[in-house]
């Protein structure tokens, strides 16, 4: 298992240590700081436990880290979550044990382009170079799926396996001509390209959008409110996804309620490390994209009196 254990002495005697990691993703996003934030507030929560928050590569690596004991808790997005369960090209073997510990906030599908590239939609990226996310990302599944929508894969495109800010470094510098991040806003690595090379932000077709909330469970309509990065003037539309706190069904029950303690009473800490978080909303509990663990149905039912 992920878990370490580590004795030290105390004046009652030996006091066993059990040191617990939780996946996030790379650091230019929103999941590595508000990761740590959780971390560190757990750490504090819990007596026996030691919490740290990893650097990733983002969900598709968090949830095979969790099925091979490697890591303890994680966080990921639905798509992820969503065909982890029932078996996809990224988990050919299904992932049935995975569950919903506690929701975290939508992300917002973001496709930046570079002025001048000669992109006005998704349809313009063939023959494109184009940052479809970090390797085991759910961006890059996201990317996927939005080229698919278009009549396009990664055939038509010079695909770019980029994290965040390396993304937003090679638009600056023009090295690629569009870039897809699925992320909570105001995104970091968003603001430095938006802020310092002038790049721009795409909306999506509304029929598009309709198209794949309709085919995709997961999918919500998004949006990207006007000013939320320099030169939004108006608002963009896209696709959101949900993220959330997951791990394996065997995970230990306080964990688990002490993870959601921290998410209903710690929001306002939650919010001075990234303002994201304040879009974490309790009741998404009612319709996760997958089962729920045992302790967050019972620490739920407790907290609305739900079945």
């Amino acid at each position: 298992m992920a878990s370490a254990t580590a004795a030290s002495c105390g004046g009652d005697g030996a006091r066993t240590t059990r040191f617990m990691s939780l996946g996030t993703a790379g650091t230019g996003g929103i999941y590595y700081p508000l990761g740590g934030a959780v971390a560190s507030r757990l750490s504090l929560r819990d007596s026996l436990r030691q919490y740290t928050a990893e650097v990733t590569g983002g969900s598709v690596e968090n949830i095979n880290r969790l099925r091979s004991g490697e890591m303890d808790l994680a966080f990921a997005l639905a798509i992820t979550m969503w065909q982890a369960q029932r078996g996809s090209e990224d988990y050919p073997e299904p992932v049935s044990d995975l569950r919903v510990l506690a929701p975290l906030y939508p992300n917002m599908t973001h496709i930046m382009v570079a002025p001048g590239s000669g992109v006005a939609s998704l349809a313009d990226l063939r023959g494109k170079r184009v940052a479809v996310g970090p390797p085991g990302s759910g961006t890059e599944q996201i990317s996927r799926q939005l080229l698919a929508a278009h009549g396009l894969s990664y055939d038509d495109v010079d695909e770019q396996f980029l994290s965040f800010a390396e993304a937003s470094a090679a638009l600056k510098d023009r090295a690629i001509d569009a870039a897809t991040i699925s992320v909570g806003f105001p995104a970091s690595s968003v603001l430095d390209a938006t802020t310092t090379g002038g790049i721009e932000l795409l909306s999506l077709d509304a029929a598009m959008v309709d198209a794949l909330v309709s085919e995709f469970p997961y999918y919500l309509p998004g949006e990207i409110p006007a000013g939320a990065y320099p030169g939004v003037d108006q608002p963009i539309r896209t696709v959101a996804v949900m993220n959330w706190v997951v791990g394996m069904a065997s995970l230990d029950d306080e964990v688990v309620v002490h993870l959601l303690d921290v998410i209903a009473e710690e929001r306002d800490g939650l919010i001075q490390v990234h303002p994201q978080a304040e879009q974490i909303d309790l009741a998404t509990l009612d319709s996760p994209p997958i089962p729920l663990h045992a302790a967050t149905e019972a620490w739920r039912a407790s907290r609305t009196g739900a079945p």
